[in-house]
């Protein structure tokens, strides 16, 4: 994956937790009358959710495979113990 494309992927990761949070925070203070203190919370919380989205994200993309193929896939490999 290129440079750009990881940014956009971690971008859209870190936005979407934020909205998400935005929403949850403005629909409660809609239900509840809590107003600005729902909207507030759920910022707090869509951060830190992004954050961990981000940091997800990076890990998958810094893992390297074990091998060629993927894992469950079903095809037996030479030290897989079958004869």
């Amino acid at each position: 994956m290129s440079g750009l494309g990881k940014a956009l992927r971690f971008s859209a990761e870190f936005i979407a937790g934020v909205i998400a949070g935005a929403g949850v925070g403005w629909a409660l203070d809609q239900v509840a009358g809590t107003s600005p203190w729902g909207m507030i919370v759920g910022l707090v919380l869509g951060f830190c959710a992004g954050m961990l989205n981000i940091m997800r994200a990076a890990g998958e993309l810094n893992r390297k495979p074990r091998s060629g193929r993927s894992p469950g896939d079903g095809r037996g490999g030479p030290d897989d113990g079958a004869r």
